[in-house]
């Protein structure tokens, strides 16, 4: 399977799928990734957290995560290329009555007891296609956490017992957490050798992993400082911004947490941060790291400020993309293209990703309604659209 996408994308080029604060476009290039041809602007003036193509065989089903004015968080999903859109029947939903009164009547601010308050989706954040040997499910993560899955192709979705209505959930995802942007379950990483192996990442408790098809869960987090907390490296409390699975050695997983860049190597339990190899004035915090397609020592991520202000934008106003090839141990700066200075925009979770083409192609969106490209694994990045709202996600498809 992996094969015939790449040479569809040859053959064809490549489709990103871009969602903003609001609304949603497409961009298609040439085969050589030269030229660009935009699609959009879709559901104009509603936020779009992320757009996902389905990667497995058959029918090829697109699915957009959206907020919208009237119809409130809900998922559309589309069956001819993106050209018309139907809204899920069922969208994630907690269940109606499902959150234990605090015992002191007053909600349990710190996160360590019940909670009064219900659970009601603000949005869906991420979207994940299932196991190639699952066809028509999928998963979802959404704010404040849950996970959620679909068997029906993106129709309907129930919630995930296993970890929504989990003992440990309201420690895990406290009602009092969370960004700027609301508590998150922020990503869904499935092990490509076994469907019942499920990895998710949140804003509230960091990593965490079952082995049973999302049934129970437990921590990963150990040796992942969470520098806010009484307990610098505490069991869960972490805010993992995103994980990521070698695509060549489904044992090795990278991170991208809110205090630093990690690496585990399984079986092992413990992450090491290796984002100490980062330049000191650069500083190894970001929003996404991604992994090459074919190299598992090599990733790349894209810092941005994380001093005592945190503006979250990129240090000094100089962006930059740094690579690793070498598991961790070194970085290398590579910014031709981009601004040398005044650059202060950032790349949110979701809004830089690659394609898996000979030459890799990197694609990221900023803060600022930018859209680069790379076709040369970051050697030089070229800007292909200005002036779109701010960029939530990005994913690189083959073209559409």
């Amino acid at each position: 399977m992996a094969k015939a996408v790449k040479a569809k994308a040859k053959a064809r080029g490549v489709t990103l799928l871009v969602g903003t604060r609001k609304g949603a476009w497409f961009f298609h290039s040439d085969p050589s990734r030269k030229t660009w041809r935009v699609e959009g602007p879709q559901l104009l003036g509603n936020i779009v957290n992320h757009i996902v193509a389905d990667p497995r065989e058959g029918p090829r089903t697109l699915l957009m995560a959206a907020k919208t004015g009237h119809l409130g968080p809900t998922i559309f999903r589309s069956v001819d290329k993106g050209k018309t859109w139907v809204e899920a029947r069922v969208p994630p939903a907690f269940p109606k009555v499902d959150a234990p009164k605090a015992k002191n009547g007053n909600g349990g601010g710190n996160g360590h007891g019940a909670t009064a308050l219900p659970r009601s989706v603000s949005h869906t954040f991420w979207l994940s296609p299932g196991h190639a040997s699952d066809p028509g499910v999928w998963w979802a993560g959404t704010s404040p956490p849950g996970l959620f899955v679909s068997t029906d192709d993106g129709l309907s979705w129930e919630s995930v017992a296993g970890f929504n209505d989990h003992p440990m959930y309201w420690k895990w995802c406290p009602a009092d957490g969370g960004t700027p942007d609301g508590a998150l379950l922020n990503q869904i990483v499935i092990d490509p050798r076994n469907p019942s192996h499920i990895y998710i990442a949140t804003s509230t408790g960091g990593v965490f992993e079952s082995k049973d098809r999302a049934r129970s869960w437990a921590p990963l987090n150990k040796n992942v400082e969470a520098n806010f907390m009484p307990d610098p490296f505490p069991e869960y409390g972490q805010d993992a911004h995103y994980i990521a699975i070698a695509p060549t050695n489904a044992d090795r997983l990278w991170q991208q947490n809110h205090c630093g860049i990690y690496r585990l190597d399984r079986p092992g339990d413990t992450w090491e941060r290796i984002g100490k190899a980062m330049p000191a004035d650069v500083g190894d915090i970001g929003f996404t790291i991604l992994p090459h397609p074919r190299d598992a020592d090599t990733a790349w991520v894209f810092p941005m400020d994380g001093s005592d202000v945190w503006p979250r934008t990129s240090p000094g106003g100089k962006p930059a993309v740094y690579r690793t090839r070498d598991a961790g141990a070194r970085w290398e700066r590579q910014d031709k293209g981009f601004p040398k200075k005044q650059g202060w925009f950032t790349v949110k979770r979701q809004a830089f990703c690659r394609d898996d083409m000979k030459a890799v192609g990197l694609y990221l969106g900023t803060t600022g309604g930018e859209l680069w490209a790379s076709t040369n694994e970051g050697g030089r990045f070229t800007q292909i659209a200005a002036h779109l709202p701010e960029i939530y996600s990005v994913e690189a498809v083959a073209r559409l």
